[in-house]
């Protein structure tokens, strides 16, 4: 399964912007600019918390918007910003991101901070 979003403009939801989101079974794309493109990408098992945020105005325009806490060095927070269909891929992501660690047989440890002396 594959999602292909647009980051859109909050003023109805048109997606005049020249950001583009790629969710796939492996990994989370991001490609944007227009002059000069930049991409991202994050390893769908490097993300360890999926969360939906929906301001009002989102809501009134079918928007939302994802945010992935990922181990990633370079893109510890992924925004896919004002895009539609938001709960359904944060729903994916978080069973992807599940999988994909099941897969690789990744462990996801938190410091606690014990520091024991």
């Amino acid at each position: 399964m594959e999602y292909i979003e647009r980051k859109r403009l909050l003023f109805f939801g048109l997606p005049w912007t020249f950001t583009k989101y790629t969710v796939m079974e492996d990994d989370v794309v991001i490609n944007s600019g227009f002059f000069k493109t930049h991409e991202n990408d994050c390893y769908m098992y490097k993300i360890q918390d999926v969360e939906l945020q929906a301001s009002l105005p989102e809501r009134i325009f079918g928007l939302g918007t994802v945010i992935c806490y990922t181990g990633d060095t370079t893109h510890p927070k992924l925004e896919l910003v004002h895009i539609r269909r938001a709960k359904e891929i944060k729903d994916y992501i978080l069973r992807a991101s599940e999988e994909a660690r099941r897969k690789r047989r990744t462990l996801n440890t938190l410091d606690i901070g014990t520091d024991i002396e």
